[in-house]
């Protein structure tokens, strides 16, 4: 028994109809989308033709754009700032104007060292660590000038606020401490973080003192007193790795950004069997 098959031409054309409209639906938005953005570039275009005609006919024949005036070192009223170059001064901190900085040492991000009205000594080995203040007193209510000392191998934690003191070699002040004018922080002591110390207070060697008013804890251990030159060295060395990464140019750091992008998307059985041969991580630096 033969069946016969009906071919309705009719309802063939139909789907077909249905693909084309679809497909050139699809088209079409993506002829508007690459329309829209070739427009779009024109006009900006446009726009940076017209600012540079502009300067030209109100007598500027440089084109000139506001930049930000954040400098690192700021020379004042003729005081330089002497930083070693051994010295690491974040791109975000600021030196402005008598200010000496030692071999070794460290400004970290967002500090503000300000030897305006008097000078700011530091040491070699110190780190002065992100967000941290220091200023000085030219007269204070005492009618006392009072510059600000920090010696060797002194750790100041992220945020801390000096103003008009002394802290000698082998130091430690905590995060988000505040030492007023004529504090003296002797060698070896420690000022716990938060505290604040009041003008004129001394806090002696191998001490730690704490509180708002500080006064004295308790007296260092013998592991507490040995952190302070270790937190000294490991700060001093992460330092060079900071002074490094901040000397790059904007080509090396593009470059890098690229090798680092290859190797994270690196598959090397996917590679082996398309023959593909990828910088390896041993080409970035460490």
């Amino acid at each position: 028994k033969l069946e016969t098959v009906t071919h309705n031409p009719t309802r063939a054309c139909r789907g077909f109809s249905k693909r084309s409209l679809s497909q050139t639906k699809h088209k079409g938005l993506a002829m508007a989308g690459k329309f829209m953005a070739g427009f779009g570039i024109a006009l900006r275009e446009t726009g940076q033709a017209l600012d540079r005609l502009g300067c030209r006919m109100s007598g500027s024949y440089s084109f000139k754009e506001m930049l930000n005036r954040h400098r690192t070192v700021m020379n004042f009223e003729g005081s330089v700032p002497t930083v070693c170059k051994t010295a690491f001064v974040a791109p975000s901190a600021s030196v402005i104007g008598n200010v000496k900085i030692g071999s070794g040492s460290s400004v970290w991000y967002g500090s503000t060292l300000r030897g305006d009205v008097n000078s700011i000594t530091i040491g070699s080995m110190t780190n002065i660590q992100d967000n941290s203040i220091i200023h000085v007193a030219k007269d204070n209510m005492k009618g006392v000038e009072l510059p600000v000392v920090i010696g060797d191998r002194v750790t100041v934690g992220h945020g801390a606020t000096l103003h008009g003191c002394t802290i000698m070699s082998d130091a430690f002040v905590g995060m988000g401490a505040t030492l007023m004018d004529g504090v003296k922080v002797e060698s070896g002591a420690m000022v716990a973080a938060g505290a604040l110390v009041t003008t004129d207070t001394t806090v002696p060697a191998g001490q730690i003192w704490a509180g708002n008013p500080a006064k004295f804890l308790r007296n260092l251990t013998e592991g507490e007193a040995s952190f302070f030159a270790k937190s000294a060295e490991n700060y001093a060395a992460l330092a060079e790795t900071h002074l490094v990464e901040n000397s790059k140019s904007w080509e090396q750091v593009a470059e890098e950004k690229e090798m680092r992008k290859a190797n994270r998307e690196r598959d090397t059985d996917y590679d082996s069997h398309l023959g593909v041969t990828r910088p390896t991580s041993a080409t970035l630096p460490a």
